[in-house]
């Protein structure tokens, strides 16, 4: 759930303070310190996704099963597709 800031307009409170709401939810319109219908939701930057640790990897998060056939199957493709190749051994010729 986000965190939504508010601030009170009414020039005698001034009250500042954080909310976790749900993006559903509706705004706050009163006041918990002052009781009046005064607040407004501050327009924010939001929170960044911050990555910690030594790295991520694509093998970090698991695949659905269907992901694996999917894969499976278009690298059997793939293969079939390709010609194989015959590796000769060369004949040594020597020299008398």
């Amino acid at each position: 759930m986000p965190t939504y800031e508010y601030f009170c307009k009414n020039q005698d409170c001034n009250h500042e303070f954080e909310v976790f709401q749900s993006m559903k939810d509706d705004s706050l319109t009163d006041c918990p310190t002052c009781e009046q219908p005064t607040l407004q939701r501050k327009i924010g930057l939001g929170a960044g996704i911050i990555f910690k640790g030594s790295g991520f990897y694509e093998t970090d998060y698991k695949k659905s099963p269907q992901e694996n056939k999917k894969n499976d199957s278009s690298s059997t493709e793939a293969k079939a597709d390709t010609p194989k190749t015959e590796s000769k051994k060369k004949e040594s010729t020597s020299k008398p």
